[in-house]
């Protein structure tokens, strides 16, 4: 919570924000889901993910990130590779939204009011929230959507970023997400059924992830940072 708290503390000091670098722009990728249906590859982008990005440059290696993507999670036991679940046949397709923040440190220093190219490798993590749908299966033995609800996640990212001039800059990354559910995929209705006992299924002691795999593509702006002491 004190992390958390230095986040929200920071993003809102506007006393400072004429004196920093900011980008704003798109991400643009792939989602997969990782959980007790479909294929348990974690790099297997399956569906378009996209959303808007915005990171203050607080020093020169470390950023303050703000992230809201949008994709559709889809997964079907045809594509798995465990038998089991291939006899199975379960699929579900459940819309996912997710606001992130959180703290993107690099691995070697980056200054944007430095002309000169610069590429460098580096980690992101915070908190997340996400809606979706709750699924469960019905009398038909068919994954069935529920209302929708709104949980958390936590964000595992890594990439790459260089500049591409003086105001544009473009990134590669892999990142997973752990959530706080394992019912995105309606393998645990029991988080909503409320005593109905709707079945359930998959391992109990697993909860659900999703990955994205995408590009950012952001716009530079904002005057010289002094980076003082932080």
């Amino acid at each position: 919570m004190k992390y958390l708290t230095v986040v929200i503390m920071m993003l809102f000091f506007t006393s400072q924000l004429q004196s920093q670098t900011y980008e704003i722009g798109a991400y643009l990728g792939g989602a997969n889901f990782i959980g007790d249906v479909g294929s348990t590859n974690y790099i297997n982008p399956n569906s378009l993910a996209f959303g808007g990005i915005f990171k203050w440059n607080r020093s020169k290696r470390h950023s303050f990130r703000l992230s809201v993507i949008h994709a559709d999670l889809e997964a079907d036991d045809a594509n798995a590779n465990d038998g089991r679940r291939k006899a199975r046949g379960y699929s579900f397709n459940n819309s996912i939204t997710e606001a992130s923040l959180g703290i993107e440190y690099t691995f070697w220093e980056w200054n944007l009011h430095d002309f000169k190219s610069q590429v460098s490798p580096y980690l992101y993590t915070g908190l997340t929230g996400i809606k979706y749908d709750d699924f469960y299966l019905n009398a038909r033995d068919v994954l069935t959507r529920n209302d929708s609800r709104i949980n958390m996640a936590i964000p595992m990212v890594i990439g790459i970023k260089g500049t591409l001039d003086t105001h544009w800059v473009l990134a590669l990354e892999v990142g997973a997400r752990y959530t706080f559910t394992d019912n995105i995929d309606g393998s645990t209705p029991k988080e909503f059924d409320g005593g109905q006992n709707l079945p359930s299924f998959g391992n109990p002691n697993t909860n659900d992830w999703y990955m994205f795999t995408g590009i950012t593509l952001t716009y530079t702006f904002g005057r010289k940072p002094c980076y003082c002491s932080f």
